[in-house]
C-alpha cells in the first residue's frame, strides 16, 4: 500500500515553501530515514525524510509551491529492495594469434603507388542567428528571496531610515589580535576574529545609549533589556541573520564559536527558524566582499543596524602629524521615528572608542 509523503510542520509562522530538489529519481528505492527532498521556506531550508521503505513516486516538482500537510509524492511499500547483483568473475583474455607474414614479392616487379585525389574542403556552415530565448534565463523567486524582498521594502516603507557615518582606526585591534592569536587558538580551538570585537563594542554602545535598544509595536515603543545580536551572513540562498543570544554574557571565544557554528549550519542548510528570531540589533559586514561604504537597511522590528566595511590604509592626522593607518568606515542606519540624531551619533562614537581602545572591553573599563 502506498505511503503518502507529506510536508511536515516547519515551525511557528511557516505555512509552506518551495521544493528545491529531490534527492532521488522517480522509481528509486528509498529506505526509512533517507532524505527525500529539500524544501525552501522564507526562513530556512528544511529536509523531508522517508517514513517508509519502497519505490519513490514523485508528485510535485522542483519549483512547485507547497503548504504544510500537502502530499508531494508517495512511497510504494509493496516494492522490496532490489537484490545485490553478483559480481561476475572476469573472463580470461583470448590467446593472441600470430599475424600472418606478408608474402614476398618477386624482385623484378616494380610497385607503383597511386596518389589519392584530395577531397574539396567542406564549405563553412552558416552561423545560426542567436535565439532570443538563449539570451536570458527565468526562474521563480525562492521563498527566502521573496521574504528578503518583502522585508526590505517594508523597512523602507514603514520606517524613517537615516544613516550616519564615522570611521575607526583598526591599529590597536589588529595589534592585539595578532599578539593574542596563537594563545587564543591554543586555548579555545578557534581564531580570534574582528566580529567578536564589534559585537562586544555594540553591546557596550547599547548599554550606553539604551534608546537604540528598542522596537516599535503599533503605537508603543518596547524597551529591551537584553542583548541578542544578529550577524548578517550571506549564503547561496540569500541573506540570513542568525542571532547570538545574550552576547553581553559571553566571552570572545564563545562568540567566535557561535559564529563558526552558524556559518557551518548555514552552509549545510540546517539553520532553524529559532536561530533567526528575536534579535535586538544587527551587524552587517560588507567589508568581506570589498565594500568601502554603504547604507545598510534596518532589520524590522529592530531600530538600528551597524555596517562594517573594508579596512584600508589611509593617511590620517594623529597628534598634528600625517600618518598611514588601517581605517574602516562605520555606518549606522536607524529608525528616526524612535532614535534621534544625537543618540545615533553618540552610539557610533561609543563603538569607535571601543574598537580603538579594545583593551577596555577586555577589562570592562
Amino acid at each position: 500500500m502506498p505511503s503518502d509523503i507529506k510536508i511536515p510542520a516547519l515551525g511557528e509562522s511557516v505555512a509552506g515553501g518551495q521544493i528545491a530538489k529531490w534527492h532521488f529519481k522517480e522509481g528509486d528505492f528509498v529506505k526509512v530515514g533517507d532524505i527525500l527532498l529539500t524544501l525552501e521556506t522564507d526562513k530556512v531550508a528544511a529536509e523531508v525524510t522517508a517514513e517508509a521503505s519502497g519505490a519513490l513516486h514523485i508528485g510535485k516538482q522542483p519549483g512547485d509551491d507547497v503548504e504544510v500537510g500537502a502530499v508531494v509524492g508517495q512511497i510504494d511499500e509493496s516494492v522490496v529492495a532490489p537484490a545485490a547483483k553478483a559480481v561476475e568473475a572476469p573472463k580470461p583474455a583470448p590467446e593472441a594469434k600470430p599475424e600472418p607474414k606478408p608474402e614476398a614479392k618477386p624482385s623484378n616487379v616494380t610497385e607503383f603507388k597511386v596518389v589519392p585525389k584530395p577531397e574539396p574542403a567542406p564549405a563553412p556552415a552558416a552561423k545560426a542567428p542567436a535565439s532570443p530565448e538563449g539570451r536570458v534565463t527565468r526562474k521563480k523567486m525562492t521563498p527566502l528571496r521573496k521574504k528578503i524582498a518583502d522585508q526590505l521594502v517594508s523597512a523602507q516603507r514603514t520606517a524613517a531610515i537615516l544613516t550616519t557615518f564615522n570611521e575607526c582606526d583598526m591599529s590597536n585591534v589588529m595589534a592585539l589580535r595578532s599578539k593574542l592569536q596563537d594563545s587564543f587558538v591554543a586555548k579555545n580551538g578557534v581564531k580570534l576574529g574582528f566580529m567578536s570585537f564589534f559585537i562586544k563594542a555594540v553591546v557596550e554602545a547599547l548599554k550606553a545609549v539604551p534608546q537604540i535598544n528598542v522596537r516599535v509595536e503599533g503605537e508603543e515603543i518596547v524597551q529591551q533589556h537584553y542583548y541578542d545580536i544578529g550577524v548578517a551572513v550571506g549564503t547561496e540562498r540569500g541573506l540570513i541573520v542568525p542571532v547570538l543570544r545574550d552576547a553581553d554574557q559571553k566571552s570572545f571565544a564563545d562568540l567566535e564559536k557561535d559564529i563558526l557554528g552558524y556559518a557551518a549550519k548555514a552552509k549545510e542548510g540546517k539553520i532553524q527558524v529559532s536561530d533567526l528570531t528575536g534579535g535586538v540589533f544587527t551587524i552587517s559586514n560588507g567589508g568581506v566582499y570589498g565594500s568601502l561604504l554603504s547604507t545598510p537597511i534596518i532589520n524590522p522590528p529592530q531600530s538600528a543596524i551597524l555596517g562594517m566595511h573594508s579596512i584600508q590604509q589611509r593617511p590620517v592626522a594623529v597628534d598634528g602629524q600625517v600618518v598611514i593607518r588601517p581605517m574602516m568606515y562605520l555606518a549606522l542606519s536607524y529608525d528616526h521615528r524612535v532614535v534621534d540624531g544625537k543618540e545615533a551619533v553618540t552610539f557610533l562614537i561609543r563603538v569607535k572608542d571601543c574598537i580603538e581602545n579594545p583593551a577596555r572591553m577586555l577589562v570592562g573599563a
